[in-house]
């Protein structure tokens, strides 16, 4: 079995908490950001039997700050 690291974005929309994989595409949502995130590494998971990635390097994942008017 192969293990991988993927990105995961998390946020609140309606009440509930929406998690996504950008790598894969893959999202689910649930009551809490725990419960988010493991309903996507389920999902992930279940995809990547599937359709399996070619192996990569990591992307690098960072933040910026912008001043606009």
């Amino acid at each position: 079995m192969k293990t991988r690291q993927f990105t995961v974005i998390v946020h609140q929309e309606d009440g509930m908490y929406i998690a996504q994989c950008p790598e894969v595409g893959t999202v689910d949502q649930g009551e809490t950001p725990e419960a988010a995130i493991a309903g996507l590494q389920e999902a992930t998971r279940l995809y990547l039997e599937t359709f399996p990635l070619p192996e990569t390097t990591p992307p690098l994942v960072t933040s910026m700050e912008v001043s606009y008017a």
